[in-house]
């Protein structure tokens, strides 16, 4: 009885396989390195030049070479559409990635994501 049920479950991975492969998104290798290698130098410094808040959870910014990244928070931060200034948290090595956080009315807001994107940020919507 146990080996029938074994072989049950072997024969249902078997035919979910190609499902399971089909519903994975596809990227390149090349792509998914860029993302996870996406950084600012110099960020606690000279390497940002500009910054700009799309709704409450994401965060553009521009670095010295006219590059613009995009920054998803963790958490919402219903303040982020309002604020003038943005700390921001470079971690000991002053370089902004994905592992780096924005402080908001003195709250911190790590990153959830922190991408390269191709030309300026989309513009923001009007009310």
């Amino acid at each position: 009885m146990i080996r029938s049920l074994n072989l049950a479950l072997a024969a249902l991975a078997i035919a979910c396989a190609p499902a399971i492969a089909q519903a994975a998104p596809a990227t390149s290798p090349q792509h998914q390195a860029e993302a996870r290698d996406a950084s600012i130098p110099f960020a606690n410094t000279v390497g940002i030049w500009n910054w700009e808040a799309r709704g409450d959870s994401t965060v553009y910014f521009e670095s010295n070479n006219r590059q613009w990244y995009r920054a998803t928070l963790m958490a919402p931060s219903f303040d982020l559409p309002y604020v003038n200034y943005i700390g921001i948290d470079a971690g000991p090595t002053g370089t902004l990635d994905r592992f780096g956080a924005v402080y908001i009315h003195g709250q911190r807001y790590p990153f959830s994501s922190f991408v390269k994107i191709d030309g300026k940020p989309p513009a923001a919507k009007k009310h």
